[in-house]
């Protein structure tokens, strides 16, 4: 197989993981977002619910800055993330570590969808079953849309013993966050580049921080 090859295969598989994840995304959030009121859930089994909550914040519900600035992080984000992907392909990278890359682009893009559309698609949720692409229009303007979450795994729900101080008869639910499949990608992407990716990472890192070196350097020396 040649070099040219490699990058081709690898240029469709990255855009095959991409898609896959994009359209699984807004597929499921489009159905909760049209089937579902705000916060009304529906237990699947024990250790899992699909339960409808919207928010403005990051991955997982975290929430910082106004929401404005947010977005545009956001946005800018991806476009660097997928730079980096093209860059990833061009360098005949390992596939593991673009399929990594793919996944947290696609996932970052998905949620990004949310925010900058779906308030303008989407009329609200509270107390009804939102309508896609309404009459009297969306429920937020144009990049103040929220992220859908729907995937709640409490793997352990019970209450603590009575005996234990302070906490005892209080409910536990162990992994209590709700969030969505472009969360769930950006998760693993990370974890799989954590575990078996880190050495391409440390050695696009050090390439990096070589060429930083050298171009401050060059000056100095001429």
């Amino acid at each position: 197989m040649t070099k040219e090859t490699s990058k081709r295969n690898k240029q469709i598989i990255a855009i095959i993981v991409a898609l896959v994840v994009l359209i699984l995304d807004q597929s499921v959030k489009f159905w909760i977002k049209t089937h579902f009121m705000l916060g009304e859930s529906i237990q699947v089994t024990s250790w899992f619910n699909i339960a409808f909550i919207e928010n403005n914040g990051m991955a997982f519900g975290i929430e910082f800055f106004d929401k404005i600035f947010l977005t545009i992080f956001r946005i800018v984000a991806v476009v660097l993330l997928f730079y980096y992907l093209a860059k990833t392909i061009k360098k005949d990278l390992p596939t593991g570590y673009i399929v990594s890359i793919a996944m947290l682009a696609s996932g970052a893009l998905g949620n990004i969808i949310d925010c900058v559309f779906y308030g303008q698609i989407f009329n609200g949720s509270v107390r009804q079953v939102a309508s896609f692409l309404p009459e009297e229009g969306g429920y937020a303007p144009f990049l103040y849309g929220k992220v859908v979450d729907m995937l709640h795994f409490p793997l352990i729900d019970t209450f603590l013993p009575e005996w234990l101080p302070f906490v005892g008869g209080n409910r536990f639910t162990f992994f209590d966050p709700i969030f969505n499949i472009a969360d769930s990608a950006i998760t693993i992407s990370v974890f799989l580049i954590a575990l078996f990716q880190r050495k391409v990472l440390m050695t696009e890192f050090s390439e990096k921080e070589d060429k930083e070196t050298n171009g401050a350097a060059s000056p100095k020396e001429n």
